[in-house]
């Protein structure tokens, strides 16, 4: 029995479960919103940050903290991050005010970036050969399984034990999965740990993961779909008929996961991850072009999430593809961090500045911009990627 729990299915699935925690720290939030403007009165503007300071977050320190990730070693930052996430929503629990409600959410966001470097890191180990596509593709789909956990969970548990029942539901869970990885996971690293970065030689290494072929293709594809994904999740629903916004809200995340987990698996065992990535992002193209000549519907939208689910996965696996290293790996998973923060961030926004214009074009040349630059950026890595292999 005891082999069972440490195979690496078992971890492979015990680390999925932590990041439906990490995403779960945004969930939460976000599922209870109304409620918690309600509860904190009149703040404004600013009871926006009490989602958004996580994503300024990775925004910042993204590469920041995979450069912590190569100096402690990853299994210590995981546990770190889940018991920072505990302690975390403990505090958050008591409904503190809202100032230390805010400072509550920039100490998350630590917890949170631990936890999606680490993570997907120590998947691509575990998962070695034809199994680390499958893997990682099911790690992709961690957001949306979370969100949609969250949907169905927080309305009762709010009912049952209040507002604070929500963040202690979710400290209980990250112990939860603090105690179980704490067991599970082997104690492989005892490497000697190199000396810390200087702040210039932490820019030094910004400036070298951004300019890398290898290292920075799956963040700057991924910052494109982040572009568009979470916008389009909140838009997407308002241009669809009334009687279709239910439907469309619920399918899309599921056609997304459903299609990562299914299609974007099995092309992984064929293709190359960035081929599937251009492939998601092409047929996204497309499905914006009809976008443009036919104007929306509710199965469009659906559809172009199947084609995003390709996306979703390919990114998570391309990283160990294309970096041979453990430190290349941290630096490409702290790459899709703050690439994928920066995307959520300002793509509502522009979205939404986008629609007020009132151009009935816009948002489809938008989208097809997007998917385009995605695609020749994607391209022009791959031929830099060849050039230096020459």
């Amino acid at each position: 029995m005891t082999g069972l729990f440490k195979s690496p299915l078992f971890l492979v699935l015990a680390l999925w479960a932590a990041g439906l925690g990490a995403a779960a720290q945004f969930a939460k939030v976000v599922v209870i919103f109304p409620e918690l403007q309600a509860h904190y009165g009149e703040t404004g503007a600013a009871s926006g940050y009490l989602v958004s300071l996580i994503s300024f977050m990775g925004m910042v320190l993204g590469l920041v903290a995979g450069i912590i990730a190569i100096q402690i070693g990853l299994r210590r930052l995981l546990l770190i991050g889940l018991i920072l996430g505990v302690a975390v929503s403990i505090f958050q629990a008591t409904l503190p005010p809202f100032g230390w409600m805010l400072a509550s959410r920039v100490f998350e966001g630590f917890s949170h970036l631990a936890i999606i470097i680490s993570a997907p890191t120590l998947i691509a180990q575990l998962a070695v050969g034809r199994h680390q596509g499958t893997a990682l593709t099911l790690w992709g789909s961690f957001f949306g399984v979370a969100f949609a956990i969250m949907a169905v969970v927080a309305q009762p548990t709010v009912t049952a034990f209040g507002l604070g029942g929500l963040s202690a539901a979710h400290a209980l869970y990250m112990a939860a999965c603090a105690v179980l990885l704490t067991w599970a996971l082997p104690l492989h690293d005892r490497r000697a740990a190199p000396s810390w970065p200087s702040l210039s030689e932490v820019a030094r290494r910004h400036l070298t993961v951004y300019s890398s072929p290898f290292i920075a293709a799956p963040a700057l594809g991924w910052l494109f779909y982040t572009l568009t994904f979470v916008a389009l999740m909140a838009i997407a629903p308002t241009l669809a008929d009334p009687q279709h916004r239910a439907l469309v809200a619920a399918a899309m995340p599921l056609a997304s996961i459903l299609s990562s987990i299914t299609l974007g698996s099995w092309l992984l065992r064929y293709l190359p991850a960035v081929t599937v990535i251009i492939t998601g992002f092409a047929l996204a193209t497309l499905l914006m072009l009809a976008f443009a000549l036919t104007g929306p519907s509710p199965w469009l939208f659906i559809t172009l999430f199947i084609a995003l689910g390709l996306v979703q996965g390919a990114s998570f696996a391309a990283v160990p593809q294309l970096n041979p290293s453990l430190s290349d790996r941290l630096l490409g998973n702290g790459g899709l961090a703050q690439t994928g923060n920066l995307g959520n961030s300002i793509g509502t926004p522009i979205v939404l500045a986008i629609l007020a214009s009132g151009a009935t074009l816009a948002l489809p040349v938008f989208l097809m911009g997007c998917y385009g630059c995605a695609i020749l950026t994607h391209l022009a890595m791959a031929r830099r990627r060849r050039e230096a292999q020459a």
